[in-house]
């Protein structure tokens, strides 16, 4: 009996777990078979579907839970939200930023680490150009001095080189494009959307209603494809496998870089935010942390922030009972612009690439990795390995050279994974958070199976003005407020 009881609450968690550990296990076993490109996609193709079926349902829940969400909240409530939202996340990443620092200052694991090694083993030799007459045409006289390394001397031995002029430069700006899907923008269109929604008032509600039914429909198919999600991750996680170096020379290149990163990670995850968590609601943050543990694995799994979202909608209001408008508003944005582990990872491996280079960083340059950092997580994409991209602009703004990232693109995929987990836990634990802290301004209704068919009725005059999540059944003086849960679209 309570095997099938534990089945019957913890089976899919349990299968997921597995999952991971059997394609951990089938990648290393195909290793050594040396597949063949093509035979690799066709290997990785499951769990290709797998992130397909999740990023299928990320536009459609975004777009529908804050329209539906910030429709029905008042504007002092749905202000008080968003500025408490939007200032815990800015917080917490500042937070994993000083961790990260903190961090790989003390432990130093770019100290002696060889360049050579982590650059396809070619040597590379510094030259010096020096510029002796800046002349417009070509002469007979040599105008430049190229220094060239030579084994006998140790200062090098000079070349003349005759140089014609530069041709003209004329640069022209290109509208840049993307890919992928703009997260950031259906975000701030879809909450701009739901507040404008609760102010029309009635003649918005069969929107209202329509974006209330997409998102139930959402939540169903979810709870259908979570049974595809351990048979996907075995494929997922084995594809990955077969295109990792070899394991022995990335321990002895980026081993203590990696120890770093996963203990920055570890404090800021299970230390820091469970205590920020129990500071500000009193409550047992593992008992929360418990029902996220599904999510948790789809985001090991996928390295996507953005295509766990849906799972860890369904954890948070099938698991951990938070407050459906609650969830609806601060998760979708927590998924776009909080990435603590992102922002850690990023000021780690900028200050190791720094050690690396023996570039000596001072107090300000600190600082402004800090900022920078913090400022480029907010503009990451939820995608695998999107760090990358903003850990260009890290680089920069303490002068490192941008190039020298390729350092640590063969460890990156793995670390990827684990900084993803620490994000939408981030989000998850947002939620909680800011549920408690505003409990008063959005009152619990009853939920269940048989909650809609509870009545409860009040008088005319208590008649909310503002648009609610429930219907009014109308009986002569008195009004029956009905809330539901299953919603239809001829409740319009």
């Amino acid at each position: 009996i309570w095997l099938r009881e534990y089945l019957k609450l913890n089976g899919l968690l349990t299968l997921s777990v597995f999952a991971v550990l059997a394609g951990c296990l089938l990648g290393f076993m195909l290793r050594g078979s040396h597949l063949s490109t093509q035979a690799k996609i066709y290997f990785s193709f499951p769990g290709e579907l797998l992130m397909r079926v999740l990023k299928m349902l990320i536009l459609p829940l975004i777009t529908s839970s804050l329209m539906s969400g910030l429709s029905s909240m008042e504007s002092k409530a749905c202000c008080r939200v968003g500025v408490l939202t939007v200032t815990y996340y800015l917080w917490t990443t500042f937070i994993a930023v000083v961790v990260g620092i903190l961090l790989v200052i003390i432990i130093k694991p770019g100290v002696g680490t060889e360049m050579d090694m982590t650059k396809n083993e070619k040597p590379e030799y510094k030259t010096d150009l020096v510029r002796i007459l800046k002349v417009p045409r070509v002469t007979v006289q040599p105008n430049f001095v190229y220094i060239m390394p030579d084994d006998s001397g140790p200062t090098g031995r000079a070349v003349f080189l005759e140089l014609t002029p530069p041709p003209e430069i004329h640069y022209k700006t290109r509208a840049g494009s993307s890919q992928q899907m703009n997260v950031l923008g259906i975000v701030i269109f879809s909450a701009t959307m739901g507040l404008l929604l609760g102010k029309i008032g009635e003649r918005g509600a069969p929107l209202v209603h329509l974006c209330q039914c997409i998102n139930e429909c959402v939540m169903k198919i979810i709870n259908t494809a979570v049974w595809y999600f351990p048979f996907g991750i075995i494929f997922l996680i084995a594809g990955k496998m077969l295109d990792m170096q070899d394991p022995s020379t990335l321990g002895k290149k980026l081993g203590w870089y990696t120890i770093t990163v996963l203990a920055g990670l570890f404090v800021h995850g299970l230390i820091l935010l469970p205590f920020f968590y129990l500071i500000l609601t009193r409550k047992n943050p593992f008992t929360f942390i418990r029902g996220l543990l599904q999510a948790l694995v789809i985001a090991l799994a996928t390295s996507s922030s953005s295509a766990t979202l849906p799972i860890t909608m369904k954890c948070l209001l099938e698991n951990c009972n938070v407050d459906r408008q609650i969830a609806r508003f601060v998760l979708p944005v927590g998924a776009t612009i909080n990435m603590d582990g992102t922002a850690l990872y990023e000021a780690v491996a900028a200050i190791f690439i720094a050690q690396v280079n023996d570039y000596e960083l001072d107090f300000s340059q600190l600082v402004t990795i800090s900022i920078t950092a913090t400022a480029a997580s907010i503009g990451a994409a939820g995608i695998p390995q999107a760090g990358l991209v903003t850990m260009v602009i890290v680089l920069t703004s303490v002068g490192l050279p941008p190039d020298d990232i390729t350092l640590i693109v063969s460890i990156d995929w793995v670390l990827d994974r684990f900084r993803t987990m620490i994000n939408v836990l981030g989000d998850a634990l947002a939620v909680g958070i800011i549920g408690h802290l505003c409990q008063k301004d959005f009152p619990r209704r009853p939920t269940g199976k048989n909650s809609h068919n509870m009545q409860n009725s009040v008088p005319m005059t208590a008649l909310p003005l503002h648009k609610q999540d429930c219907c009014y059944d109308v009986l002569g003086a008195t009004v029956n407020e009905r809330p539901t849960i299953y919603y239809n679209i001829c409740q319009v």
